[in-house]
């Protein structure tokens, strides 16, 4: 009699999820610790579902199920960056007649949805010991369906549903529908990062885009106060918890430059103003990501977007900076940023009105071209090691996402929590300054 399985062990019958390995599989000996990541990366995205879940290894295929809907594992895998594809599955004993049976009723589900549909079918023989190679299987399994269907028409290039078969050792899964995943490598892979985190389009696809290189990013927001409201404080926490969604939490950093950006302008900037901002910005985020263990600052800069963005001015205020620089939107229109944007769920955000502190004080024109003996002249009219010093000391901390979540201010600095009785882009949604809202496709 054979024996029970294990109560931790999935039985080979019933749903679960495939999910395909994105560039995980390119790796050669150090491939297990990647896919640890994956794994560990895949649990967290579980975390509070509401039941049991178990995650199954196999060959750059990942196995997932448990005592949960369906439909709520497939949208939680679907945020887990390093999976190529997200596909709802039927687990099956490893022999032709359960196989086949399984994909005959799943195409008369179909078929029954959507009339006249067409329909490929895909084998992958992980099991080599299997009664018939995978091109053998993939014809004898399209048979057995139009032998019980009709003639179904076939269509073997893009067909209205495309019926996968994984065939393994015990269980084999049959699938046939496929939701694209965000591909690239497990966040966390690759490093920690700092992420200059603005409120409009361009920040927070940067930030996803560093994610999928496989960074684990931290945010850090610098609003104008105390001459700016609280509303680019909010939006920035909003976009930081969308992100959170592709990643274990990262912190959002507040920090008040308005003190600072008077002082700038107190120096004599004048049309070299936004330069210094930015200059005064990366010397922040650099001594915070000492703090914070990141290994580089990333920035939704596209060369030429506006005018601070040229090359000259990139190049200036690289030079202020004690970490690399990454932009991975450096080669991006703005079109093509928006269209991420609204991808991944931070364009609804990013459209809000808030007062974004790059427009403070800012000069009528803004130079194209920075010379940094102009930029050393203004700044050695500051102790800018004291002015750092000051803004990292009244920083405030934030954990976007977490349950329970609390601001950890400087001594000094005010409060600027959202309101937990109100969503925060609901708060972003209302300027009380009277001005004209900031639209977030000028600028960060």
């Amino acid at each position: 009699m054979p024996s029970s399985p294990s109560p931790r062990a999935p039985r080979p019958s019933g749903t679960c999820v495939l999910l395909k390995h994105g560039e995980v599989f390119l790796k050669g000996r150090n491939r297990h610790l990647f896919t640890e990541r994956l794994h560990d990366n895949l649990r967290g995205a579980l975390r509070g579902i509401g039941g049991s879940t178990w995650i199954k290894s196999g060959q750059n295929v990942t196995v997932l199920g448990g005592e949960v809907p369906l439909d709520d594992l497939v949208e939680r895998a679907r945020r887990v960056i390093g999976f190529n594809s997200v596909e709802p599955a039927l687990r099956v004993p490893s022999t032709v007649s359960d196989i086949t049976e399984t994909a005959v009723e799943a195409l008369a589900t179909a078929r029954a949805e959507r009339p006249g549909i067409s329909f490929a079918v895909r084998a992958k023989r992980r099991n080599k010991n299997f009664e018939m190679t995978s091109s053998q299987f993939e014809r004898f399994l399209g048979a057995r369906i139009r032998e019980a269907l009709g003639p179904l028409p076939v269509n073997l290039s893009s067909p209205d549903v495309l019926v996968s078969v994984e065939i393994d050792h015990k269980e084999s899964y049959v699938s046939w529908t496929r939701h694209q995943g965000p591909g690239g490598l497990p966040v966390g892979s690759s490093g920690r990062a700092l992420v200059l985190l603005s409120g409009g389009y361009d920040s927070p696809v940067a930030a996803y885009r560093a994610m999928r290189r496989g960074l684990r990013c931290d945010f850090v927001h610098f609003t104008g106060a105390p001459y700016t409201n609280a509303a680019s404080v909010y939006k920035a926490y909003a976009l930081a918890r969308e992100l959170n969604r592709y990643q274990p939490g990262g912190r959002l950093h507040v920090i008040a430059l308005g003190h600072a950006q008077k002082q700038l302008a107190i120096a004599g900037a004048g049309r070299l103003q936004v330069v210094a901002q930015r200059r005064l910005m990366v010397r922040a985020a650099s001594a915070l990501a000492d703090r914070t263990r990141a290994e580089a600052l990333v920035t939704g800069d596209s060369l030429g977007q506006v005018a601070s963005q040229t090359l000259a001015n990139m190049a200036a205020v690289d030079e202020a900076a004690t970490l690399p620089v990454l932009r991975p939107l450096v080669g991006w229109e703005k079109q093509e940023i928006i269209n991420e944007a609204r991808s991944i769920g931070t364009a609804e955000i990013s459209v809000l009105p808030d007062e974004d502190c790059c427009k403070l004080l800012a000069p009528p024109r803004v130079t194209l071209r920075a010379g940094l003996t102009d930029l050393h002249t203004v700044e050695k009219r500051l102790d800018l090691d004291d002015v750092v010093d000051s803004l990292l000391r009244d920083i405030q901390v934030m954990h976007p996402g977490d349950s329970g979540e609390e601001a950890e201010p400087g001594a000094d600095s005010p409060d600027l929590r959202p309101d937990p009785g109100r969503p925060v882009p609901s708060v972003c949604a209302t300027d009380q300054s009277g001005r004209r809202p900031h639209d977030p496709r000028d600028g960060r």
